[in-house]
């Protein structure tokens, strides 16, 4: 049996101010960085063969502060932009509480939350799916059918498509789902890559 820890970066600057981030390279906050410990804290009786990341610092720094609080800093680490967060285009850098008042709550819940809808200038859930269930399928999954365990730190929307993919939402499932900073979420899976169990550790 192969295990997955799915982890979102600690809370970052922006998370803290309430704007959208995206692509913008953001540091983690002070909670952020003590989210991150809690969650290595949470992690140490896991024995980690290899780890994902995006390039986005929030992510490696996340990852890296994980890795030091269960010592295990030198296992393989990749880091790939397909589990960038999700681009906003034109929103990134926006406050989202002065964006609902200027387009109305329900269109930005549509584009922070739908599945095919973009914000202008930006990628929709399903073009940040396209980039990361490939990169999922040939670069992760293969460690995953040799029962590695493995640690993916990245981003809410990046690992909001893996998620659906993992657990077969549907696109109305997916509108609801939020996931926590800081909080790892533990896969288990059978040899041919199926979900057999999932929790918040």
């Amino acid at each position: 049996m192969a295990r997955l820890v799915l982890l979102r970066h600690g809370e970052s600057q922006w998370n803290l101010e309430n704007r959208f981030t995206g692509w913008v390279d953001v540091p983690l906050s002070p909670r952020g960085i003590q989210e991150a410990k809690d969650a290595g804290e949470k992690l140490r009786s896991f024995t980690f063969d290899r780890a994902f990341t995006s390039v986005l610092a929030r992510a490696n720094e996340t990852l890296r502060l994980v890795l030091d609080t269960i010592g295990q800093t030198g296992i393989p680490i990749e880091k790939d932009k397909a589990l960038n967060e999700r681009m906003y285009g034109e929103l990134q850098g926006l406050n989202k509480a002065e964006t609902a008042k200027k387009y109305g709550d329900e269109q930005v819940k549509i584009w922070r939350r739908s599945y095919d809808v973009r914000p202008p200038g930006g990628e929709s859930l399903k073009d940040t799916a396209e980039r990361v269930l490939p990169y999922y399928e040939q670069t992760i999954k293969p460690h995953i059918l040799q029962g590695e365990t493995i640690l993916i730190a990245a981003h809410g929307n990046s690992l909001r498509a893996l998620i659906m993919e993992l657990e077969q939402l549907s696109r109305e499932q997916v509108l609801e789902l939020n996931i926590p900073t800081g909080a790892p979420l533990l896969y288990e899976l059978d040899s041919t890559g199926k979900v057999l169990d999932h929790r918040y550790l």
